[in-house]
């Protein structure tokens, strides 16, 4: 009998950075979400499986706001977890500025290499002018 095939390290980024990528991109068809997968921002649960996070990043208005985010810097925490902390910039502007936020986000992705759970840390900043 066989072990059951093991994600590696660079899977695990990869699968956070393709969820990062439809942020902006708006497709989140190849993002390797858990069925279960679940999202907590700042606390609350805006994330209830697999199948919403994707149609949420495909065509939820809450993400089509998003213009640009940074290259992500990745720490691996453990063997199962990968925390990315990035930019992001949206699309409104307040007073010529752009509204933009601080991410922290850390994915639980075990040895399946699928994204199981997402908990994000938001702080909002204006750009400069």
């Amino acid at each position: 009998m066989s072990a059951a095939p093991s994600s590696t390290e660079a899977q695990r980024i990869a699968a956070a950075q393709a969820y990062i990528d439809a942020l902006v991109s708006h497709d989140a068809d190849q993002v390797p979400f858990a069925p279960g997968c679940t999202r907590i921002e700042v606390g609350l649960k805006t994330g209830f499986s697999g199948d919403h996070l994707r149609r949420s990043l495909n065509r939820g208005l809450q993400y089509r706001v998003i213009q640009a985010t940074t290259v992500p810097e990745f720490t691996v925490v453990d063997g199962n977890t990968i925390r990315a902390k990035f930019d992001l910039v949206t699309k409104p502007s307040l007073l010529g500025r752009k509204v933009g936020a601080h991410i922290d986000e850390t994915f639980q992705i075990p040895a399946d290499g699928l994204i199981h759970h997402i908990r994000a840390g938001i702080r909002p900043f204006l750009t400069g002018s």
